[in-house]
C-alpha cells in the first residue's frame, strides 16, 4: 500500500498498525517497511491528538520543507527582475542587453553578483512574478498618425453593408504571397509517420521549369465564397483586373442577377493600388464591358490586414496546406480548392496560363 499513499497518509497507517501490535509495534513496523520509528511516532501523535487532525489536512505541517531561494538569498526575485529589464534605469551593468534573455544567461549573470541559484528555479520565480516567454506582437502600423483613420473604416464599413442591403455585389480582392512551386518546404506541421518527414530541397532556389505560382483572389462577403486564380506570369493589374472579370463571368453574374453596382475593397498598393493607373484603366474597361457601376474604396497605408480576404480567405488556405510542398500547380488548385469552413466558407480555384507583360505605360 505504501506506493500508493502520501506521506501524512504513510504515517497515520503505519501508526495505526503498529498501535494494533502493541507492545513492540513500532519497532516490528519499522522493521517490515523500511521506515525510522520517529516517523510511526508522529503518525501516532497525529492519530492521538484531535487538535492536530482537525487543524489541518496538509501533507506536511505549515512551514515544513525547504526554504525558498528568495526567502534564503535576500533580493534574488528584485535582481531577476532587473537583469530581464535591459531598460532599467540606474543599471550600469545590463548584462543581458545584447544576448538572449534565457534562464541560463540569467543564472550566468546572478553568479557574478554573488548569487547560487539553478536555472529551473529562476525559471519558477519568473513564472511566479508573471513572466512568460513571449513573441513579438504586431501592432505598431507605423508612418504618421491618421486623425480620421477610425472614420475612413466606418466609411468602408457603412458603403459595404449600403451595397449587400440592396444585393449588389462587394468583393474584397488582393493577391496571395507567390508560392515557390516545387519541392519546398512549406511551413506548418502535418500528422506522419514517426521519423518520416516528407523529404524536401535544402535550399529555397527557385526552379526556372516550374517558376512561381502568383494566386489573385476574390472574395464575395455576402455569400463567403472565395474565387482564386493561380497565375504563372506576373502579378500586373492586368491579371488582377482579368480575375475579377472571370469571378463575374463565372460566378458573380449568377449570383447577382440584378446587379448594377459594383464594390471593390483592396489595399492601396500592389497591382490594385490606389495610384496604379493601369489597374483604373483595366477597370474602366470592365466597366465598360459589362455595364456595371464600379465603386473602389482602398485601405489606408499600413492596414492591408484589415482587408477581409486576408482573414477571411488567405488565412484558411494557408492552414490548410500547412506542411505540404507544393510541388505542382495541380497540387496548388487542389489544396486551394478543398479549403473549407464550419462558417461555410467554398473557395473555387481556376489556372490562368496567360503571361502578362510588365512595365505597360
Amino acid at each position: 500500500m505504501l506506493p500508493m499513499l502520501d506521506e501524512r497518509q504513510t504515517r497515520i497507517y503505519l501508526a495505526s498498525e503498529a498501535q494494533s501490535i502493541g507492545w513492540g509495534g513500532q519497532t516490528k513496523i519499522a522493521s517490515l517497511s523500511g521506515k525510522s520509528r520517529f516517523l510511526i511516532a508522529r503518525g501516532e501523535k497525529e492519530l492521538l491528538d484531535t487538535s492536530i487532525q482537525a487543524a489541518s489536512r496538509d501533507i506536511r505541517r505549515k512551514g515544513g520543507g525547504r526554504k525558498k531561494e528568495t526567502d534564503r538569498q535576500a533580493g534574488l526575485a528584485a535582481k531577476i527582475k532587473q537583469i530581464i529589464d535591459s531598460h532599467t534605469v540606474g543599471y550600469p551593468e545590463r548584462l543581458l542587453l545584447w544576448t538572449s534573455k534565457s534562464v541560463r544567461h540569467i543564472q550566468d549573470s546572478l553568479k557574478q553578483s554573488g548569487y547560487k541559484i539553478s536555472h529551473e528555479t529562476i525559471r519558477r520565480i519568473l513564472s511566479s512574478e508573471g513572466y512568460s516567454l513571449q513573441t513579438n506582437r504586431k501592432v505598431k502600423e507605423g508612418g504618421d498618425h491618421v486623425v480620421d483613420r477610425d472614420a475612413q473604416f466606418e466609411y468602408i464599413s457603412h458603403t459595404a453593408k449600403s451595397f449587400i442591403g440592396v444585393n449588389q455585389p462587394v468583393i474584397s480582392v488582393d493577391c496571395k504571397k507567390k508560392e515557390l512551386i516545387g519541392s519546398y518546404k512549406n511551413s506548418g506541421r502535418e500528422w506522419q509517420a514517426v521519423k518520416n518527414p516528407v523529404a524536401v530541397n535544402v535550399y529555397d532556389f527557385v526552379d526556372k521549369t516550374n517558376g512561381k505560382a502568383s494566386p489573385y483572389g476574390v472574395y464575395d462577403i455576402a455569400n463567403n465564397k472565395g474565387f482564386i486564380s493561380v497565375g504563372i506570369s506576373k502579378d500586373t493589374s492586368e491579371f488582377a483586373v482579368a480575375t475579377i472579370r472571370r469571378w463575374w463571368n463565372e460566378e458573380g453574374k449568377d449570383l447577382y442577377k440584378y446587379a448594377e453596382n459594383l464594390y471593390i475593397t483592396a489595399d492601396g498598393g500592389g497591382s490594385n493600388g490606389s495610384r496604379n493607373r493601369l489597374w483604373k484603366m483595366q477597370l474602366q474597361a470592365f466597366a465598360n464591358e459589362t455595364g456595371l457601376n464600379i465603386c473602389v474604396s482602398h485601405f489606408p497605408p499600413g492596414t492591408s490586414k484589415w482587408n477581409k480576404i486576408e482573414h477571411r480567405l488567405f488565412s484558411y488556405i494557408s492552414m490548410n496546406w500547412r506542411g505540404k510542398p507544393l510541388e505542382s500547380l495541380l497540387v496548388i488548385l487542389g489544396l486551394i480548392g478543398a479549403t473549407t469552413t464550419k462558417t461555410g466558407l467554398r473557395v473555387k480555384a481556376v489556372l490562368d496560363e496567360k503571361q502578362y507583360e510588365t512595365g505597360i505605360k
